[in-house]
């Protein structure tokens, strides 16, 4: 049966009337179409909201307008605000943000004199934090990129250094990404709910997405509990580490803000336990209770059953668009720059531009931070790039020999489940772009299966020789056998060498051999970088002299060499006759000609058909 669509007029946290629908053209998070849309209708009169429902109504009753070709024909039949709420988000394909940010601040490149630097890293490396001293910013002052101790940086970071005022440019997830991670966290707030957890993971499960990438806690505020307190006395070490504070001239959360993002998330998932509740009702009048469910098969069956009673829930959709709502309330609190959005209005980029950086980096922070006493204003999981241009350098003079550098840093290996073996491809079609790949590791546990996945598919791709190693918390290697500075660099780097003895059946001898030789070259031990950069040691500071000079030095242009093809036919006529049989072989299975086990024969029709195409 084909299914009908409506609109109806409601009430939101908006001036006047809106119109709530579902939108046939737009996908939810599952990929079915049904997008619950709400969107303001610019009157408080009655009659016209009346007048404009109908309309919109009209035009999702006649399958004929269902196209973004009938655009112009609407708009002389519709109310504008009718022909925006249905056509608007259908029209465009997905935006390119890199273009978005390229079209305000450039990526210079090697014809420019620029080294493009790529930095890798298993989450938690320390590769952020050895990009703050790379660009002479203080943990304390500056704060940018943010740092902590995993799964901190979610969005590309990209740093250009140059002379100059200090300039930004930060693009944001489309509307369809946030819904989508909306949804999925109100899905895991009533699966917590109907599992009978208490409101504090209830909440939990709200406001941090399962993979830790989307934290509605930075934008909507933190779940107040009451046994925080009990587990901090529990948990009070000797070694307490300050943490840095943020500054009276900046911004932040005030009393009155937190206790309303708190009586506001209290209300959520007051929310949430009623959905819950009334779709495991409906569940378990079908199929029993959860906890009745004995064979993983059922359990299965009984979630799938539930999910999909969930996301047809009409307050399932309210409740998403609440929340959606109260994110993008969060772009209005911006007091300086200039923000674009798209014909939807989402936010698309904002920009900003200032001589001043102090004042530069206190407004890019509520795109980068994850201070706490900041959650309830930040815009950090709603961020896609961030881009910034200026004179970053190192702070001591010494460190001064790389002054033209592309320095790109992004989500750490690992950081979802499947990264942890494998390289996304948004990391590896970078390598043909960049001019040298760095790869951060921890000296504590070198070499494990991420950096391993990341130097495999470097080097299948022909990308050894771009490749560097920087090893962080070289301070932390310990040990009874490790006394000298010489053994615990021997130590770590006897684990580089059985990493790439491992990848030598995967990759060939060669490649192996010649990743292996430049390895011995560029590898880096980095420790307490943690600290300020005069609280740093010495052999630390040449580390990150001898890392710069390299980083600018991959800006040069390579040597042509000359090469010429030598050719070795012994052999040829075995590898011909074995190429020819092994061809032949199956094709006389297919025809029917021979018997081979593994391979049916092929009905005439179809290999008529293939031989024709």
């Amino acid at each position: 049966m084909e299914e009908s669509y409506s609109a109806t007029k409601t009430r939101s946290g908006r001036p006047g009337w809106s119109v709530i629908f579902r939108h046939p053209l737009r996908r939810d998070a599952r990929g079915k179409p049904g997008l619950k849309i709400r969107r303001g209708l610019n009157t408080t009169d009655d009659a016209q909201a009346d007048e404009l429902v109908g309309q919109l109504n009209a035009l999702l009753g006649d399958r004929s307008w269902w196209s973004a070709d009938r655009r112009g024909d609407a708009e002389r039949e519709f109310a504008a605000q009718i022909v925006s709420a249905f056509f608007d988000g259908i029209e465009t394909g997905r935006v390119d943000t890199a273009q978005l940010r390229d079209a305000r601040i450039p990526l210079p490149g090697r014809d420019d004199g620029y080294a493009r630097v790529l930095l890798v890293g298993t989450t938690g490396a320390g590769k952020t934090t050895l990009l703050r001293h790379l660009i002479g910013s203080s943990h304390e002052n500056d704060r940018f990129p943010s740092t902590s101790t995993a799964k901190t940086t979610i969005s590309d970071t990209e740093i250009v250094t140059a002379e100059g005022p200090f300039a930004a440019a930060v693009t944001f997830m489309s509307e369809f990404e946030v819904r989508a991670h909306i949804d999925e966290c109100i899905e895991a707030a009533c699966l917590a709910a109907t599992e009978g957890q208490p409101d504090a993971k209830v909440a939990a499960a709200l406001l941090t997405h399962r993979e830790q990438r989307f934290r509605l806690s930075y934008l909507l505020g933190e779940w107040n509990s009451d046994s925080e307190a009990d587990d901090d006395e529990d948990f009070s070490f000797d070694t307490v580490v300050p943490v840095a504070g943020v500054p009276e001239e900046e911004d932040s959360v005030t009393e009155a803000e937190r206790r309303s993002n708190s009586e506001r998330l209290e209300t959520y998932v007051s929310r949430v336990r009623a959905l819950a509740g009334e779709i495991n009702k409906q569940n378990a009048a079908d199929l029993g209770l959860l906890s009745e469910q004995k064979s993983p098969d059922d359990k299965a069956a009984w979630l799938e059953l539930y999910s999909d009673r969930l996301f047809d829930s009409e307050e399932f959709a309210r409740l998403a668009l609440d929340i959606r709502d109260e994110i993008e309330g969060r772009f209005e609190l911006l007091d300086a720059g200039s923000l674009e959005r798209s014909a939807t209005g989402w936010p698309v980029i904002w920009t900003f531009e200032s001589a001043d950086r102090d004042a530069f980096l206190r407004q890019v922070r509520w795109f980068s931070s994850n201070h706490f006493r900041q959650f309830g204003r930040l815009l950090t999981p709603l961020v896609d790039g961030i881009r910034v241009r200026g004179p970053f350098r190192p702070a001591p003079k010494d460190l001064h020999v790389a002054d033209k550098l592309v320095l790109l840093d992004g989500q750490g290996l690992g950081h979802t489940a499947e990264s942890v073996s494998s390289v996304s491809t948004r990391v590896t079609k970078r390598f043909a772009e960049v001019d040298l790949i760095v790869l951060v590791d921890s000296s504590q546990q070198p070499m494990q299966a991420a950096p391993l996945a990341l130097l495999r598919a470097a080097g299948s791709a022909g990308y050894a020789d771009k490749i560097a190693l920087a090893f962080s918390h070289f301070d932390q290697v310990k040990g009874d056998n490790l006394q000298t500075t010489g053994q615990k660099r021997a130590h770590v780097m006897a684990s580089v060498g059985n990493a790439v003895a491992g990848l030598r059946q995967l990759l060939g001898a060669p490649v192996a051999a010649a990743l292996e030789r430049r390895l011995e070259e560029r590898v880096f031990m980095f420790g307490a970088l943690d600290r300020e950069i005069e609280d740093i040691p010495a052999g630390v500071l040449k580390e990150m002299r001898r890392l710069l000079v390299l980083l600018q030095s991959a800006a040069e242009p390579e040597a042509p060499a000359e090469a010429a093809p030598i050719y070795a036919i012994g052999g040829l006529e075995l590898a011909l006759r074995d190429a020819v049989e092994s061809f032949l072989r199956p094709w006389e299975a297919r025809l029917g000609l021979i018997y081979r086990d593994g391979i049916r024969t092929e009905h005439w029709t179809r290999i008529k058909a293939l031989s024709r195409r």
